[in-house]
């Protein structure tokens, strides 16, 4: 069966040009806000959504990503009202894939069958969890595309010719290459390296690449759409969540409106990159 990712990157490829995957963290600064913004998203020109699922020790994030979980917890958000949230935005859009990314451990808590029968049933589309390398494939990669559900891996500047394939094995949807050594939201990426990055890692996969960390303005967006298949932003929208914030840390009128215009200004760059190829 064909998930809602493979669809979505299909139907682009067709149109010749790469998608923008933006990342928010669920709950962040409480469900009802983070549930507005997810609805706004597509509506300002993302094509797939990730959504983070907070976590006590997110050892990858950078500062910013971080802060958002530690928001998201402390609203007493859990990923059961993550799944609950995914549930009530498919009642509005069953097209826009939606891939949930994080850490293990919350998902071994909540339980490895029980959260992959639910995810699948709320509509949810595909995983990437950042702490679970191939050689651990059998706890939740092996189950989750059993049940259907796509495992998406990170490949990074220091995955070399021979341990690319261990990375790709069992991998699908798409690959999520991490333009940047080090933690997210740390520096901007080198569109011309990124580009022979993405040629390098498709000589091993048929699967679409797209890259993030360090993205942050529409021009940075435009660029790295020429050489992938997608561009992923997340530190930058998490950002401009924050701003949005009175001084208690609550949302504001501005916050689901200051994600939506930061969205529609990068995917203006992400579509821009398709006109200066023609």
């Amino acid at each position: 069966m064909t998930t809602r990712i493979e669809k979505r990157f299909a139907a682009l490829k067709a149109e010749g040009r790469a998608a923008l995957v933006t990342f928010t963290m669920s709950g962040d600064p409480d469900t009802a806000t983070s549930l507005a913004v997810i609805k706004a998203l597509p509506k300002a020109g993302a094509d797939l959504i990730e959504l983070g699922m907070p976590f006590t020790d997110p050892m990858a994030d950078g500062p910013a990503i971080q802060a958002a979980g530690v928001r998201a917890l402390a609203a007493g958000q859990t990923l059961s009202k993550t799944l609950a949230m995914v549930r009530d935005f498919r009642t509005e859009d069953d097209d826009t894939p939606i891939v949930l990314m994080g850490y293990y451990n919350p998902i071994y808590i909540y339980g490895v069958d029980r959260f992959l029968v639910d995810a699948k049933a709320a509509g949810v589309d595909g995983l990437i969890v950042v702490d679970l390398p191939p050689e651990e494939d059998e706890e939740l990669c092996i189950p989750a595309l059993k049940a259907g559900v796509n495992f998406i891996r990170l490949a990074t500047p220091t995955t070399d010719d021979k341990r690319l394939p261990a990375v790709l094995n069992n991998t699908s949807g798409f690959v999520y290459y991490v333009s940047i050594t080090g933690i997210t939201g740390s520096a901007a990426p080198d569109a011309t390296k990124v580009a022979a990055a993405v040629t390098r890692i498709k000589r091993h996969t048929t699967l679409p690449v797209a890259v993030g960390f360090g993205v942050r303005t529409a021009e940075q967006a435009r660029m790295i759409a020429q050489g992938a298949d997608g561009v992923v932003v997340g530190s930058a929208l998490v950002d401009v969540l924050r701003a949005s914030l009175d001084k208690d840390g609550k949302a504001t009128p501005l916050t689901v409106k200051a994600v939506a215009d930061l969205v529609a200004d990068l995917s203006q760059g992400v579509r821009g990159a398709k006109a200066a190829a023609e």
